[in-house]
């Protein structure tokens, strides 16, 4: 393995002198070559980006005090811009936020050498491939409409306990929300079905993601050849239109692989 070192501008190729208080934080794992790092960027504390790897796969990192523990909001801001920055211009593998190391040296020992082939088979697959977001919401005000018109015994149960102070009808209030919930459980689940069924054709791949809230029907992360990108995205436009009175849909992209580059 030939170890590279490069910068993201013209200056301070090798960048500057290793520190016993400075070590690099690591964004991602990208395919070294001219032109890889966007000109100009910039990561935590607005520190330039390099990158440190092989001739195959070099890992992207940028310096940063080592008594300092990342983990603040602006902190995570800046990681995701740098990777959703990559990942406009080439194929990038995601690094756990908070990923620090002391040197060159370990990155090149410890990430690099034992990761390199399975970094380039990954690489290789996501080349030409960009993942989305699709987050779909109920308007809540349709859907629980829909739950009471639906079945005769909820629309009876929210009737009797409408006008009822809030510590009378306890149990009739359990009752019905044990119902909603069971309803709405169903219905998410036929809803959700009938979303991927029109989107599944057009991407490679799909991986659900954690969703909360009442209005919560589906949020998953969608895998899309470029390609494919203006099929697809004229496929989830007319998606929208044709549910837009009960259901919204975000579709939040392209960004940065997260979601298929294992447990990186």
């Amino acid at each position: 393995m030939t170890p590279v070192v490069t910068s993201g501008t013209d200056q301070d190729i090798d960048g500057p002198e290793e520190s016993a208080d400075t070590g690099y934080y690591v964004y991602g794992v990208v395919k070294p070559g001219e032109g890889r790092l966007p000109e100009g960027l910039t990561g935590l504390d607005q520190q330039p980006v390099e990158l440190v790897g092989s001739d195959t796969v070099a890992a992207v990192v940028g310096r940063i005090g080592l008594d300092r523990p990342p983990g603040r909001r602006a902190e995570l801001v800046a990681h995701s811009e740098v990777l959703d920055a990559l990942a406009a211009t080439g194929p990038v593998v995601p690094i756990q936020f908070g990923s620090v190391m002391e040197d060159e040296a370990s990155i090149l020992d410890v990430l690099i050498a034992p990761n390199e082939d399975y970094f380039a088979v990954l690489l290789e697959e996501l080349t030409g491939r960009v993942q989305f977001n699709l987050r779909a919401s109920y308007h809540e005000h349709v859907v629980l409409a829909e739950v009471v018109a639906a079945d005769p015994e909820i629309a009876e149960l929210r009737e009797r306990t409408r006008d009822l102070p809030e510590d009378a009808g306890y149990r009739d209030r359990v009752r019905l929300g044990e119902l909603v919930a069971r309803a709405l459980e169903d219905k998410r689940a036929y809803d959700a079905a009938v979303l991927m069924d029109a989107v599944v054709p057009y991407v490679v791949d799909h991986v659900p993601r954690e969703g909360a809230g009442i209005d919560q029907l589906l949020d998953v992360a969608l895998l899309v050849d470029e390609e494919r990108r203006a099929e697809f995205e004229e496929q989830l436009e007319g998606l929208a239109e044709a549910v837009h009175e009960r259901i919204r849909l975000r579709l939040v992209g392209p960004v940065a692989p997260y979601d298929f580059v294992g447990g990186q």
